[in-house]
């Protein structure tokens, strides 16, 4: 790899390894053996898993969770290139919130459409005694530009909420004003389907984007004019 930046992004953050936060697993395993059925109101692209709108916290854990492998990569993220405002679109039950806050000094803002699956989520927050993670719920068309309004810059965001086309680039998009050039986003399932690729495609060719790393689960940009327009495909 002959960019400075992709090898040092490469062999300082993908390639180590972390381990995960045995606090934050032993909630993930009770998750996971919850059989409490809820009332799911989804306001995204469906689930592949799914149907109806009661399901079993246990079966949200096992099909929408984050696994380990990349919520320490986030988190391995975020402490290298030393985040300190995150927000999160698509909060689900909260542990991959608990590990983008895991860094001291660093405050997530984390958004939830389903009113039901953010009461679970602030449950896990509580639990966890998480001070720096502000929970917001609601229809995030609606609840992000508003929050946007008054936040300040936004040093990295991850988009793991509406897989659809243009949701993710009104997102994107919104998002980018926000934005500086040491800024990151990382936006979740890429390759979840034929019109999350094409939003993938547009997001990585926008013209303020100077690198992207494609992970095939997620898929991350970088604004640094510096870069000079580089695209990866990383093996992870």
């Amino acid at each position: 790899m002959h960019s400075p930046f992709f090898f040092d992004f490469q062999n300082n953050v993908v390639k180590q390894k972390s381990r995960p936060v045995s606090f934050f697993e032993n909630l993930r395993k009770k998750l996971l053996r919850d059989n409490r059925e809820i009332e799911v109101l989804d306001l995204g692209a469906g689930s592949h898993h799914h149907s109806g709108t009661k399901r079993k916290i246990a079966n949200i854990a096992r099909t929408s969770l984050t696994t380990p492998k990349f919520s320490t990569f986030y988190q391995r993220i975020i402490a290298y290139y030393n985040v300190k405002n995150s927000i999160e679109l698509g909060t689900s039950l909260g542990i991959n919130t608990l590990y983008l806050a895991s860094k001291d000094n660093t405050h997530v803002t984390t958004f939830e459409g389903s009113k039901a699956i953010a009461e679970n989520a602030g449950f896990t927050f509580a639990f966890a005694k998480a001070k720096n993670i502000t929970l917001i719920e609601g229809d995030i068309n609606t609840t992000l530009p508003t929050f946007l309004q008054t936040s300040g810059k936004i040093d990295l965001a991850f988009i793991d909420a509406n897989h659809r086309h243009d949701p993710t680039l009104h997102y994107f998009d919104w998002i980018l004003g926000k934005t500086h050039t040491q800024s990151i986003i990382i936006l979740d399932d890429i390759h979840y389907s034929k019109e999350m690729e094409k939003a993938w495609t547009q997001i990585k060719n926008h013209p303020l984007v100077y690198a992207s790393a494609d992970l095939y689960r997620c898929g991350i940009v970088f604004f640094d004019p510096s870069l000079n327009k580089q695209h990866v495909v990383l093996q992870f």
